[in-house]
């Protein structure tokens, strides 16, 4: 079986050894958004995130298998690789861990007010900080309750929070307080003190946040997206922000990557950037090949 690897995987030589031993051909394509070669159009599988926006599935008339390294799969046509019956598999698992890793992070820095005791010690000032909030008795919603989702309220539990979760599926898990469906979003929304965002990005979930919904949401709530950027109407978000609503708000993920330079949410003294960075971690490239070679002889 021939195998095209993009950049998006940073294969090292320990695991081409393997995956030759395994009776693989590998090829390598880095730069996904340059056009291929017209002779690696004749490969059977592809490991790569977004190569198909860039370059057209029609080309590779012999695909039989896709890995992706991500997790969603809104980069590539799913409806052409489902008529063409191609296998096609995530990285189902494998940036859950660093991502609630993150997210506990960052609620806590907005909680503990770690950003104004840096500002502090950068002025020498010793400066006591009285409004901390503790996490206990926290209502922590999450809206999208997969693999990522069920890594943050494992790990939010400890911290005494209540978890209520929001969607589409009938998710059951000891973890959760309350659920609710799609259907009773606002409801969901004016109940919980922080929202994480971990919804897969499709057709009903792309601007499923907007104003109306922001709106809804407690004074004072948190707001956490590491999802993908265009679950949230930026333009409605940046709107409710003017008017100071949320203690904090947590980007990782943008409607453009990277977010411009002129892009009012850099300057928000509540809202803390990070540049899609939250997946990041020692271990993922590991976890991922370990999966690739799973699902590679699947196949």
């Amino acid at each position: 079986m021939k195998i095209l690897i993009t950049g998006a995987f940073k294969i090292n030589k320990e695991q081409e050894k393997l995956l030759k031993k395994f009776g693989y051909s590998l090829y390598s394509h880095k730069d996904e958004k340059k056009k291929i070669s017209p002779k690696f159009y004749d490969v059977d599988g592809v490991i790569c995130n977004s190569l198909f926006l860039y370059n057209n599935i029609k080309d590779f008339k012999n695909i039989k298998f896709i890995q992706l390294t991500s997790a969603g799969f809104d980069r590539v046509p799913i409806d052409y690789i489902k008529k063409k019956r191609i296998k096609i598999f995530n990285a189902k698992g494998v940036y859950s861990i660093p991502i609630s890793e993150w997210v506990v992070l960052r609620i806590l820095e907005i909680y503990k007010k770690t950003r104004e005791f840096e500002k502090l010690q950068k002025q020498h000032k010793w400066e006591k900080i009285r409004d901390i909030e503790e996490l206990t008795g926290k209502v922590v919603g999450i809206l999208g309750f997969g693999d990522i989702g069920k890594e943050i309220a494992k790990r939010l539990k400890p911290f005494g929070v209540k978890i209520f979760v929001c969607d589409i599926r009938d998710v059951k898990d000891k973890l959760i307080e309350k659920r609710y469906n799609t259907e009773n979003i606002y409801e969901f929304l004016k109940n919980i003190d922080i929202l994480v965002i971990s919804l897969p990005l499709n057709k009903k979930t792309k601007g499923l946040l907007d104003y109306k919904k922001l709106k809804i949401m407690k004074k004072n709530s948190i707001l956490i997206n590491i999802s993908r950027g265009e679950v949230i109407k930026e333009k409605d978000l940046i709107r409710i922000l003017k008017g100071k609503k949320f203690k904090g708000v947590y980007l990782d993920v943008f409607e453009n990557e990277p977010l411009l330079s002129d892009s009012p949410l850099w300057d928000f003294e509540n809202v803390y950037i990070t540049p899609h960075n939250s997946f990041i971690s020692d271990k993922v490239n590991d976890r991922l090949f370990e999966l690739i070679v799973k699902n590679l002889r699947s196949v």
